[in-house]
């Protein structure tokens, strides 16, 4: 199998795997028990705190372990939001082409009396900081801005986004979770005041995440029950997950940039073989974009007929979010950066890792070509494309 699907979730590391198995039947205790056995595993509990901090380039009190992506996404936002309106301020912006994690959070938000704003981004799915600026308000509590989009891969101009936010006095977050161990970051740096990441993105296990928030951010708690996590994350730590979380991550900083570099190359061979395909167009931006995604809409197909076919030749990939696959509506973020339902329906998303060579990449451009031509030829509605009853869309 040739898996590119790594914006869903990435196989765990052996680095990972090894780090987990001591916290599974050596140091197995409670990291809130007070014996022996307890406090070993506090102590590592502390140590993969640290580590992380050190990733983020932040302090460990400002690390908070949570179940993923979605959940710091959510704490995140309502932490933001109630300290907001206890200052009388109730206004979030954000943009169209968010996860829903944070997107169905802010309209919870809006049904509580919140007013949201989605700002729109261009073509290729970057937000212009001067639209940030012009629609923060007095009454502005907190600006959410994804670090990299998880379908299209574009990178937002974060630090200046958070730079305009510092300025105004205005909470800035970002959704990190494609952006994590795979692009430099650095908090402080950044501008940032919460930011949330995933383990499973970076080769670490599922179901374990971090929230990251500023020293003086008080949380708020979606998790009730117990002191965990400075009392703002009740539940008994995962802590094989933690260790395994913190061991991926530092193993991707390390050689972020070293890995950057040859997948992006790779990247790049896989666009120029699927830019042959005609009326085929690239969605996202062509500079500002993830080192590994690739995403493409293909006009005269539907985008679950290609992935099934694409399957059966041994390639695993997405139409786009995994946790939208089930969905029959086109993507949100195609149709935010102008992609008419038509041809949204008709997309595909590769996203590769260390482990993609040039020849999976070769074998995929042929399978994709096959494929494309193979569903436009049974296709009616290729066929008046092609006989002019109908014009094209994708020029």
């Amino acid at each position: 199998m040739i898996y590119l699907d790594n914006a869903a979730t990435t196989k765990m590391s052996k680095t990972a795997i090894d780090a987990m198995l001591p916290y599974f039947d050596g140091i197995y205790g409670n990291p809130s028990s007070l014996h022996s056995a307890g406090q070993a595993a506090a102590e590592g509990l502390q140590n993969a705190r640290e580590r992380i901090a050190a990733c983020l380039g932040c302090t460990a009190k400002e690390i908070t372990f949570t179940s993923g992506g979605s959940e710091s996404d959510n704490q995140a936002i309502r932490s933001a939001a109630k300290l907001g309106e206890r200052k009388g301020k109730r206004h979030i912006i954000s943009t169209k082409i968010e996860h829903h994690a944070v997107l169905h959070t802010l309209k919870k938000l809006e049904n509580e009396g919140f007013a949201v704003t989605l700002l729109d981004v261009d073509e290729s799915g970057l937000i212009d900081p001067r639209l940030v600026e012009a629609a923060i308000t007095e009454d502005t509590c907190l600006v959410t801005v994804m670090f990299a989009n998880n379908e299209i891969g574009t990178i937002e101009p974060i630090k200046e986004i958070g730079a305009i936010c510092r300025g105004k006095g205005v909470l800035f977050h970002t959704d990190a979770v494609q952006a994590a161990g795979h692009l430099p970051i650095d908090v402080n740096a950044l501008n940032v005041d919460l930011l949330s990441l995933s383990a499973h993105k970076f080769h670490g296990p599922k179901g374990i995440g971090v929230l990251y928030a500023r020293k003086g951010i008080p949380l708020t708690n979606l998790i009730e029950g117990g002191a965990q996590e400075r009392g703002k994350r009740a539940g008994t730590e995962n802590l094989p997950a933690i260790m395994g979380m913190a061991a991926a991550l530092e193993e991707a900083c390390a050689s972020l940039g070293e890995n950057a570099k040859r997948i992006a190359a790779l990247r790049d061979r896989l666009i120029a073989g699927l830019s042959e395909i005609p009326h085929g167009i690239l969605n996202g931006d062509r500079e500002h974009r993830l080192p590994g995604n690739v995403n493409f809409c293909f006009e005269g197909i539907e985008g679950e007929s290609l992935l099934l076919l694409l399957d059966d030749k041994g390639i695993a990939a997405s139409s786009g979010s995994a946790c939208t696959s089930g969905s029959l509506d086109p993507s949100h973020v195609l149709l935010a950066i102008g992609r008419v339902h038509d041809v949204a329906h008709g997309s595909l998303r590769l996203t590769l890792s260390e482990e993609t060579t040039e020849e999976e990449i070769d074998y995929t451009i042929g399978a994709v070509k096959e494929v494309v031509g193979y569903l436009r030829n049974m296709s009616p509605v290729w066929r008046d494309l092609m006989s002019g009853k109908r014009e094209f869309i994708i020029k």
